[in-house]
């Protein structure tokens, strides 16, 4: 997908302010049982057709609006992805801003998780 020059020059300066981490990273943290929030911020219809086994939705329409409901702790360890790690870049960005200190984007969202061949749920399940 082709993004446009505004919206990039957005993403680029929220990678400035945040941290992110590979699918691997991602991976070996579930594996390790460590207590970690893995928030999928696609859109409905992108949950709806599958994602990352074991993570939660909260869209970036919402997130903002339940993150507090869901994840009341703000040293809570997060990650958060999305397509591609665009939006997801985005999220960390404004979940710091509400004061979230331990939160990490997943670079190359869930196209990277998927190449990468790691487990994927399908269907409605939320």
């Amino acid at each position: 997908m082709a993004h446009h020059p505004g919206f990039l020059k957005l993403v680029e300066e929220a990678k400035k302010r945040i941290k992110e981490c590979t699918v691997a990273e991602v991976k070996a943290r579930l594996e390790e049982g460590r207590p970690v929030h893995f928030i999928d911020v696609r859109e409905d219809h992108e949950w709806g057709k599958d994602r990352a086994a074991g993570a939660r939705h909260l869209g970036r329409g919402i997130l903002e609006r339940d993150i507090e409901g869901l994840i009341p702790d703000k040293k809570a360890e997060i990650v958060v992805y999305c397509g591609g790690g665009y939006r997801s870049a985005l999220a960390a960005d404004n979940l710091q801003k509400m004061g979230y200190t331990n939160v990490v984007s997943m670079d190359g969202g869930i196209k990277a998780w998927r190449a990468a061949g790691y487990p994927m749920e399908q269907g409605d399940a939320s």
